[in-house]
């Protein structure tokens, strides 16, 4: 079905060749139903974009996501890629900033001359959760923690798992039946374990819940939501210095998300972030 759409791929976030996560975004979507919109999602089996007519949002642009299970309300890779890739074909309406209408609500768009792209986030919340279902579902216990288990939300809910090693976190083959419940419960869109390997930097894994795959190479949200979990356990500081995300190394698809703060007066108000794109 997708033969007919103007359907291009992107790819997000790489550090290295084999890299980052696919994109395929679908230039003129206004006027798709929800069933055309999954069924290019399940066609290429990626978080997929489509790029809507923005009138009566009072945004630049509106953009609309699925994964091949459901609808997405924010997904941080394909807006970076969809503002990348509208920049490079001079669709967009202006340079330097625009506004991105989105499910979960208004994003902000920067694209610099050197045409790299990052995206706007809210302020991270984070709360704690009850966490024996996690750990039972990722395979670990207790004693495999370096910090609690929380939850930590920007535009979606992501659960941080903070793990002592690269090795515990490298062997998790978690059920994706298993990964479903454990979100269910403590109301979460996706498992994020994690270990700080250096100063401002981490590497991570994504277990989505109900996505129709079983992991992600990069993802964008959860990234920023794991600098506000890093925040609020005093790992980072409270400025605008960058935050390196490692993810999908494990899946030998390395990526790399770069999240820096939205410091104003010393209060953090949210975050970019933003990475590579290339055509894939």
């Amino acid at each position: 079905m997708s033969g007919d759409l103007d359907v291009r791929v992107v790819t997000v976030f790489a550090d290295g060749p084999g890299g980052g996560n696919p994109a395929p975004i679908v230039l003129d979507a206004t006027g798709l139903d929800d069933a055309a919109m999954q069924a290019v999602a399940r066609s290429y089996g990626h978080e997929s974009a489509f790029v809507i007519d923005p009138d009566g949002t009072g945004c630049d642009l509106a953009l609309r996501f699925w994964v091949p299970n459901h609808e997405m309300s924010m997904c941080g890779h394909a807006t970076v890629g969809s503002v990348w890739l509208l920049a490079q074909l001079g669709r967009l309406p202006r340079a330097g900033e625009v506004t991105v209408h989105t499910g979960s609500g208004v994003v902000r768009a920067r694209i610099d001359p050197a045409g790299d792209v990052r995206v706007s986030q809210p302020a991270g919340r984070v709360e704690s959760v009850d966490g024996p279902l996690v750990l039972d579902a990722l395979g670990v216990t207790g004693a495999d923690l370096v910090g609690p288990v929380v939850n930590a939300t920007t535009s979606r809910t992501k659960t941080l798992v903070p793990l002592s090693s690269v090795d515990v976190l490298d062997a998790l083959r978690p059920d994706p039946v298993a990964v479903d419940r454990a979100c269910a419960a403590v109301g979460s869109t996706g498992l994020y374990p994690h270990v700080v390997t250096g100063e401002r930097t981490v590497d991570a894994r994504q277990f989505p819940r109900g996505a129709g795959y079983p992991e992600d190479p990069a993802t964008g949200v959860a990234a920023a939501a794991l600098a506000f979990g890093l925040l609020d356990r005093g790992v980072v500081a409270a400025d605008g210095g960058p935050i390196t995300v490692r993810q999908g190394r494990a899946m030998g698809r390395p990526s790399r998300i770069e999240v820096r703060f939205e410091v104003t007066d010393g209060e953090v108000g949210g975050c970019w972030l933003g990475g590579l794109v290339s055509p894939t």
